[in-house]
């Protein structure tokens, strides 16, 4: 499997999310499945990068085609529900930047 998301030719958009997880899954590993499950099915979503290392510092990457792609991502109810149980019980801290990628190249 590509871990790469496999994005157009710019312009698009990316929603990054960088976090703090907590002590304990309590549930998490599933909803992040079913989150990224969820996200794929949405109109507009392009793909998804994610990483997360032994002290629970995570950033994962969404791509998407438009702004109002995102806010509907982020209106979808049952990722509204998982957005608050992050808030009370999976992370100690979070920030979401939302960027246009202008450019983008490889090797």
């Amino acid at each position: 499997m590509n871990p790469f998301a496999q994005t157009p030719k710019p312009p698009y958009y990316a929603v990054i999310f960088s976090s703090q997880r907590t002590e304990g899954d309590q549930g998490y590993g599933e909803m992040a499945d079913r989150m990224v499950e969820l996200a794929a099915e949405q109109p507009g979503y392009l793909g998804v990068e994610s990483v997360r290392d032994e002290s629970g510092f995570g950033i994962t990457v969404s791509y998407w085609a438009s702004l109002e792609a995102i806010r509907e991502w982020k209106r979808n109810e049952e990722h509204r529900v998982a957005q608050e149980k992050g808030r009370q019980m999976w992370y100690g801290h979070y920030i979401t930047r939302i960027c246009k990628v202008e450019r983008d190249y490889s090797l």
